[in-house]
Protein backbone atom coordinates (compact mmCIF):
# COMPACT_ATOMS: atom_id res chain seq x y z
CA UNK A 1 0.00 0.00 0.00
CA UNK A 2 2.86 2.40 0.81
CA UNK A 3 4.20 1.42 -2.36
CA UNK A 4 1.50 2.14 -4.30
CA UNK A 5 0.92 5.55 -2.02
CA UNK A 6 4.76 6.85 -2.91
CA UNK A 7 4.01 6.35 -6.26
CA UNK A 8 0.77 8.56 -6.29
CA UNK A 9 2.67 11.44 -5.25
CA UNK A 10 4.29 12.75 -8.80
CA UNK A 11 0.65 12.62 -10.20
CA UNK A 12 -1.40 14.65 -7.41
CA UNK A 13 1.59 17.19 -7.70
CA UNK A 14 1.00 18.03 -11.23
CA UNK A 15 -2.80 17.94 -10.50
CA UNK A 16 -2.15 19.88 -7.55
CA UNK A 17 -0.18 22.16 -9.58
CA UNK A 18 -2.58 22.53 -12.21
CA UNK A 19 -4.93 23.75 -10.04
CA UNK A 20 -2.81 26.22 -8.40
CA UNK A 21 -1.82 27.71 -12.33
CA UNK A 22 -5.70 28.12 -13.14
CA UNK A 23 -6.24 29.57 -9.77
CA UNK A 24 -3.46 32.45 -10.08
CA UNK A 25 -4.79 33.18 -13.85
CA UNK A 26 -8.44 33.21 -12.50
CA UNK A 27 -7.58 35.44 -9.74
CA UNK A 28 -4.90 37.75 -11.64
CA UNK A 29 -7.04 38.34 -14.75
CA UNK A 30 -10.64 38.28 -14.53
CA UNK A 31 -11.16 41.65 -13.38
CA UNK A 32 -9.93 43.22 -16.69
CA UNK A 33 -12.30 43.17 -19.66
CA UNK A 34 -11.47 44.82 -22.96
CA UNK A 35 -13.01 48.30 -23.02
CA UNK A 36 -15.11 49.27 -25.74
CA UNK A 37 -13.94 51.39 -28.97
CA UNK A 38 -16.02 54.42 -29.75
CA UNK A 39 -19.06 53.91 -32.11
CA UNK A 40 -20.27 50.34 -30.80
CA UNK A 41 -22.21 49.97 -27.82
CA UNK A 42 -23.63 46.75 -26.10
CA UNK A 43 -27.08 48.38 -26.83
CA UNK A 44 -26.77 49.69 -30.79
CA UNK A 45 -29.69 48.62 -32.08
CA UNK A 46 -31.89 48.41 -28.80
CA UNK A 47 -34.39 50.78 -30.30
CA UNK A 48 -33.57 50.65 -34.09
CA UNK A 49 -34.01 46.93 -34.41
CA UNK A 50 -34.88 45.45 -31.02
CA UNK A 51 -35.03 41.91 -32.41
CA UNK A 52 -32.09 41.97 -33.75
CA UNK A 53 -29.87 38.82 -32.37
CA UNK A 54 -33.24 37.08 -31.69
CA UNK A 55 -33.85 36.81 -35.46
CA UNK A 56 -30.32 35.39 -35.89
CA UNK A 57 -30.06 33.14 -33.02
CA UNK A 58 -33.53 31.85 -33.86
CA UNK A 59 -32.33 31.17 -37.54
CA UNK A 60 -28.83 29.62 -37.03
CA UNK A 61 -30.77 27.01 -34.85
CA UNK A 62 -32.40 26.26 -37.53
CA UNK A 63 -29.38 25.79 -39.39
CA UNK A 64 -27.06 23.55 -37.33
CA UNK A 65 -29.92 21.62 -36.38
CA UNK A 66 -29.25 20.19 -40.23
CA UNK A 67 -25.30 21.18 -40.46
CA UNK A 68 -23.50 21.19 -37.10
CA UNK A 69 -20.67 21.68 -39.12
CA UNK A 70 -21.52 25.18 -40.30
CA UNK A 71 -20.78 26.66 -36.48
CA UNK A 72 -16.66 26.27 -37.08
CA UNK A 73 -17.43 27.32 -40.09
CA UNK A 74 -18.86 30.80 -39.16
CA UNK A 75 -16.39 31.12 -36.25
CA UNK A 76 -13.66 31.10 -38.76
CA UNK A 77 -15.38 33.67 -41.01
CA UNK A 78 -15.50 35.97 -38.34
CA UNK A 79 -11.90 35.10 -37.08
CA UNK A 80 -10.48 35.92 -40.54
CA UNK A 81 -12.50 38.82 -41.50
CA UNK A 82 -11.35 40.63 -38.30
CA UNK A 83 -7.83 39.64 -38.50
CA UNK A 84 -6.81 41.40 -42.23
CA UNK A 85 -8.25 44.74 -41.99
CA UNK A 86 -10.79 44.76 -39.26
CA UNK A 87 -14.46 43.81 -38.62
CA UNK A 88 -15.49 44.89 -41.68
CA UNK A 89 -17.05 42.20 -43.86
CA UNK A 90 -14.19 42.38 -46.11
CA UNK A 91 -13.99 38.70 -46.16
CA UNK A 92 -17.40 38.18 -47.60
CA UNK A 93 -16.92 40.51 -50.86
CA UNK A 94 -16.78 38.45 -54.19
CA UNK A 95 -13.80 39.57 -56.00
CA UNK A 96 -10.89 38.51 -59.10
CA UNK A 97 -9.85 37.06 -56.81
CA UNK A 98 -10.46 37.92 -53.25
CA UNK A 99 -9.74 37.55 -49.99
CA UNK A 100 -11.40 34.00 -49.86
CA UNK A 101 -9.62 33.49 -52.75
CA UNK A 102 -6.02 33.69 -51.22
CA UNK A 103 -4.29 30.17 -49.60
CA UNK A 104 -5.06 31.38 -45.94
CA UNK A 105 -8.55 31.52 -46.77
CA UNK A 106 -8.73 28.12 -48.47
CA UNK A 107 -11.54 26.29 -46.89
CA UNK A 108 -14.26 28.98 -46.23
CA UNK A 109 -17.26 27.67 -45.99
CA UNK A 110 -19.77 28.27 -48.95
CA UNK A 111 -22.69 27.08 -46.68
CA UNK A 112 -21.62 29.35 -44.03
CA UNK A 113 -21.73 32.36 -46.08
CA UNK A 114 -24.78 31.74 -47.51
CA UNK A 115 -26.42 31.55 -44.21
CA UNK A 116 -24.79 34.88 -43.33
CA UNK A 117 -26.49 35.99 -46.28
CA UNK A 118 -29.76 35.23 -45.39
CA UNK A 119 -29.94 36.16 -41.92
CA UNK A 120 -28.85 39.77 -43.71
CA UNK A 121 -32.05 39.51 -45.69
CA UNK A 122 -34.26 38.11 -42.63
CA UNK A 123 -32.79 41.23 -40.30
CA UNK A 124 -33.41 43.75 -42.92
CA UNK A 125 -36.60 42.32 -43.56
CA UNK A 126 -37.50 43.09 -40.28
CA UNK A 127 -35.71 46.28 -39.46
CA UNK A 128 -34.80 47.78 -42.27
CA UNK A 129 -31.54 48.27 -44.17
CA UNK A 130 -29.81 49.61 -41.10
CA UNK A 131 -28.02 46.54 -39.17
CA UNK A 132 -24.66 45.79 -41.29
CA UNK A 133 -22.86 42.68 -42.57
CA UNK A 134 -19.89 42.93 -40.02
CA UNK A 135 -22.51 42.84 -37.29
CA UNK A 136 -24.60 40.05 -38.69
CA UNK A 137 -20.99 38.44 -38.89
CA UNK A 138 -20.27 38.65 -35.02
CA UNK A 139 -23.52 37.82 -33.98
CA UNK A 140 -23.81 34.78 -35.99
CA UNK A 141 -20.16 33.54 -35.08
CA UNK A 142 -21.58 33.54 -31.07
CA UNK A 143 -24.64 32.41 -31.49
CA UNK A 144 -22.09 29.16 -33.43
CA UNK A 145 -20.19 29.29 -29.88
CA UNK A 146 -23.13 29.04 -27.55
CA UNK A 147 -25.19 26.91 -29.74
CA UNK A 148 -22.51 23.72 -29.79
CA UNK A 149 -22.02 24.21 -25.98
CA UNK A 150 -19.80 27.48 -25.47
CA UNK A 151 -20.14 30.47 -23.56
CA UNK A 152 -23.06 33.34 -23.94
CA UNK A 153 -21.81 36.81 -24.23
CA UNK A 154 -22.38 39.94 -25.23
CA UNK A 155 -20.74 41.98 -28.05
CA UNK A 156 -20.51 45.57 -28.63
CA UNK A 157 -22.29 46.47 -32.10
CA UNK A 158 -22.71 49.33 -34.30
CA UNK A 159 -20.27 48.12 -37.23
CA UNK A 160 -20.73 49.38 -40.72
CA UNK A 161 -18.87 47.83 -43.88
CA UNK A 162 -16.06 48.39 -45.87
CA UNK A 163 -16.35 48.70 -49.32
CA UNK A 164 -13.16 47.21 -50.06
CA UNK A 165 -10.81 43.93 -49.32
CA UNK A 166 -7.55 43.10 -48.74
CA UNK A 167 -6.07 40.04 -50.93
CA UNK A 168 -1.94 41.04 -49.49
CA UNK A 169 -3.61 41.72 -45.39
CA UNK A 170 -4.64 37.41 -45.64
CA UNK A 171 -0.48 37.26 -45.84
CA UNK A 172 -0.86 38.25 -41.96
CA UNK A 173 -3.27 35.40 -40.85
CA UNK A 174 -1.27 33.21 -38.84
CA UNK A 175 -0.20 29.98 -40.22
CA UNK A 176 -1.36 26.29 -38.75
CA UNK A 177 2.31 25.40 -39.70
CA UNK A 178 4.11 28.31 -37.33
CA UNK A 179 5.70 27.36 -34.18
CA UNK A 180 4.65 29.75 -31.23
CA UNK A 181 7.23 32.37 -31.65
CA UNK A 182 5.68 33.08 -35.10
CA UNK A 183 2.20 32.57 -33.65
CA UNK A 184 2.78 35.02 -30.85
CA UNK A 185 4.55 37.57 -33.33
CA UNK A 186 1.25 37.31 -35.49
CA UNK A 187 -1.06 38.68 -32.97
CA UNK A 188 1.76 40.58 -30.95
CA UNK A 189 1.18 42.87 -34.38
CA UNK A 190 -2.51 42.82 -33.59
CA UNK A 191 -1.86 43.89 -30.01
CA UNK A 192 -3.13 40.23 -28.34
CA UNK A 193 -1.12 38.80 -25.82
CA UNK A 194 -0.26 34.92 -24.89
CA UNK A 195 -3.66 34.40 -23.10
CA UNK A 196 -5.49 35.97 -25.66
CA UNK A 197 -3.56 33.79 -28.29
CA UNK A 198 -4.24 30.32 -26.16
CA UNK A 199 -8.01 31.33 -25.56
CA UNK A 200 -8.23 31.78 -29.26
CA UNK A 201 -6.79 28.78 -30.30
CA UNK A 202 -9.24 27.08 -28.23
CA UNK A 203 -11.79 27.92 -31.10
CA UNK A 204 -10.27 24.56 -32.73
CA UNK A 205 -12.26 22.53 -30.07
CA UNK A 206 -14.17 22.12 -32.97
CA UNK A 207 -13.98 22.01 -36.96
CA UNK A 208 -12.17 20.17 -39.39
CA UNK A 209 -8.94 20.94 -41.54
CA UNK A 210 -7.77 19.74 -45.23
CA UNK A 211 -4.78 17.65 -45.48
CA UNK A 212 -2.31 20.00 -46.85
CA UNK A 213 -2.76 22.17 -43.16
CA UNK A 214 -1.09 19.71 -41.18
CA UNK A 215 0.86 17.33 -43.50
CA UNK A 216 3.74 18.75 -42.69
CA UNK A 217 3.55 16.80 -39.09
CA UNK A 218 3.36 13.91 -41.19
CA UNK A 219 6.14 13.48 -43.64
CA UNK A 220 8.43 13.65 -41.83
CA UNK A 221 6.46 11.94 -38.93
CA UNK A 222 6.34 14.72 -35.37
CA UNK A 223 7.75 12.36 -32.79
CA UNK A 224 5.90 15.45 -30.47
CA UNK A 225 2.35 13.62 -32.20
CA UNK A 226 1.10 11.04 -30.65
CA UNK A 227 1.48 7.77 -32.36
CA UNK A 228 -1.89 6.69 -32.80
CA UNK A 229 -2.96 9.71 -33.64
CA UNK A 230 -0.39 10.08 -36.31
CA UNK A 231 -1.74 6.99 -38.05
CA UNK A 232 -5.28 8.17 -38.22
CA UNK A 233 -3.82 10.78 -39.91
CA UNK A 234 -1.72 9.34 -42.46
CA UNK A 235 -4.74 7.02 -43.29
CA UNK A 236 -6.88 10.05 -43.88
CA UNK A 237 -3.93 12.10 -45.91
CA UNK A 238 -1.67 9.56 -47.68
CA UNK A 239 -1.00 12.43 -49.66
CA UNK A 240 -0.42 16.08 -48.77
CA UNK A 241 -2.80 17.21 -51.78
CA UNK A 242 -5.45 14.93 -50.76
CA UNK A 243 -9.08 16.29 -50.94
CA UNK A 244 -9.88 14.76 -47.04
CA UNK A 245 -10.66 16.32 -43.78
CA UNK A 246 -10.02 15.61 -40.04
CA UNK A 247 -11.47 16.73 -36.69
CA UNK A 248 -9.00 19.06 -34.98
CA UNK A 249 -10.72 18.21 -31.54
CA UNK A 250 -10.34 14.00 -31.39
CA UNK A 251 -12.55 13.77 -28.19
CA UNK A 252 -15.23 16.04 -28.87
CA UNK A 253 -15.47 17.30 -32.53
CA UNK A 254 -18.77 19.29 -32.90
CA UNK A 255 -18.81 20.72 -29.43
CA UNK A 256 -17.50 24.14 -28.03
CA UNK A 257 -15.09 22.56 -24.93
CA UNK A 258 -12.11 22.36 -23.40
CA UNK A 259 -11.06 19.10 -24.52
CA UNK A 260 -8.85 20.67 -27.20
CA UNK A 261 -6.71 21.82 -24.54
CA UNK A 262 -7.07 18.22 -23.49
CA UNK A 263 -5.60 16.90 -26.57
CA UNK A 264 -2.56 18.47 -26.63
CA UNK A 265 -1.73 17.48 -23.01
CA UNK A 266 -2.13 14.15 -24.37
CA UNK A 267 0.06 15.41 -27.69
CA UNK A 268 -3.16 14.83 -30.22
CA UNK A 269 -3.00 18.53 -31.43
CA UNK A 270 -3.47 18.69 -35.18
CA UNK A 271 -1.66 21.71 -36.12
CA UNK A 272 1.83 22.74 -35.49
CA UNK A 273 1.04 25.99 -34.54
CA UNK A 274 -1.47 23.81 -31.88
CA UNK A 275 0.73 21.30 -30.13
CA UNK A 276 3.81 23.73 -30.40
CA UNK A 277 1.92 25.76 -27.32
CA UNK A 278 2.36 22.63 -24.66
CA UNK A 279 6.14 22.71 -25.64
CA UNK A 280 6.62 26.96 -25.02
CA UNK A 281 6.93 27.94 -21.50
CA UNK A 282 5.50 31.32 -22.72
CA UNK A 283 2.26 29.41 -23.72
CA UNK A 284 2.34 25.82 -22.03
CA UNK A 285 0.76 27.06 -18.40
CA UNK A 286 -2.27 28.50 -20.15
CA UNK A 287 -2.65 25.03 -22.01
CA UNK A 288 -3.04 23.46 -18.72
CA UNK A 289 -4.85 25.55 -17.02
CA UNK A 290 -7.74 26.19 -19.36
CA UNK A 291 -7.47 22.05 -20.03
CA UNK A 292 -8.85 21.40 -16.24
CA UNK A 293 -11.14 24.44 -15.76
CA UNK A 294 -13.49 25.00 -18.59
CA UNK A 295 -14.79 28.52 -16.83
CA UNK A 296 -11.54 29.97 -16.93
CA UNK A 297 -10.93 29.11 -20.61
CA UNK A 298 -14.62 30.53 -21.30
CA UNK A 299 -13.94 33.52 -19.95
CA UNK A 300 -10.83 34.19 -21.14
CA UNK A 301 -11.84 32.89 -25.00
CA UNK A 302 -14.83 35.51 -24.42
CA UNK A 303 -12.37 38.32 -23.76
CA UNK A 304 -10.57 37.56 -26.71
CA UNK A 305 -13.21 38.02 -29.00
CA UNK A 306 -14.44 40.69 -27.77
CA UNK A 307 -11.14 42.19 -28.47
CA UNK A 308 -10.73 40.36 -31.79
CA UNK A 309 -14.19 41.67 -33.02
CA UNK A 310 -13.64 45.45 -32.07
CA UNK A 311 -10.29 45.57 -34.54
CA UNK A 312 -10.27 48.71 -36.99
CA UNK A 313 -13.71 48.64 -36.81
CA UNK A 314 -15.85 51.34 -39.39
CA UNK A 315 -18.06 53.59 -37.24
CA UNK A 316 -20.69 56.76 -37.58
CA UNK A 317 -20.65 57.50 -41.50
CA UNK A 318 -17.66 55.55 -42.24
CA UNK A 319 -18.11 52.51 -44.60
CA UNK A 320 -21.84 51.58 -45.60
CA UNK A 321 -24.62 49.09 -44.51
CA UNK A 322 -24.89 46.46 -47.74
CA UNK A 323 -27.67 45.58 -49.30
CA UNK A 324 -25.89 42.37 -49.93
CA UNK A 325 -22.93 40.66 -48.10
CA UNK A 326 -20.88 40.14 -51.13
CA UNK A 327 -20.86 42.92 -53.00
CA UNK A 328 -20.52 46.57 -52.62
CA UNK A 329 -23.60 48.74 -52.93
CA UNK A 330 -22.22 50.40 -55.90
CA UNK A 331 -23.43 46.98 -57.73
CA UNK A 332 -26.92 48.23 -59.12
CA UNK A 333 -27.79 44.75 -59.85
CA UNK A 334 -27.60 43.95 -55.65
CA UNK A 335 -30.88 45.80 -54.78
CA UNK A 336 -32.49 43.57 -57.03
CA UNK A 337 -31.37 40.45 -56.28
CA UNK A 338 -31.34 41.59 -52.37
CA UNK A 339 -35.29 41.76 -52.33
CA UNK A 340 -35.77 38.43 -54.28
CA UNK A 341 -33.52 36.57 -51.53
CA UNK A 342 -35.05 38.39 -48.69
CA UNK A 343 -38.85 37.11 -49.98
CA UNK A 344 -37.31 33.56 -50.04
CA UNK A 345 -35.21 33.20 -47.00
CA UNK A 346 -38.44 35.26 -45.12
CA UNK A 347 -40.85 32.52 -46.62
CA UNK A 348 -38.73 29.10 -45.77
CA UNK A 349 -37.72 30.71 -42.28
CA UNK A 350 -41.50 29.88 -41.22
CA UNK A 351 -41.19 26.21 -41.99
Amino acid sequence: MAKTSACSYPSLFLIFSILFTSHFFLGSEAQTKPPVVEGLSFSFYSKTCPKLETVVRNHLKKVLKKDNGQAPGLLRIFFHDCFVQGCDGSVLLDGSPGERDQPANIGIRPEALQTIEDIRALVHKQCGKIVSCADITILASRDAVFLTGGPDYAVPLGRRDGVSFSTVGTQKLPSPINNTTATLKAFADRNFDATDVVALSGAHTFGRAHCGTFFNRLSPLDPNMDKTLAKNLTATCPAQNSTNTANLDIRTPNVFDNKYYLDLMNRQGVFTSDQDLLSDKRTKGLVNAFAVNQTLFFEKFVDAVIKLSQLDVLTGNQGEIRGRCNVVNSNKKSSLLASVVEDVVEFADQF
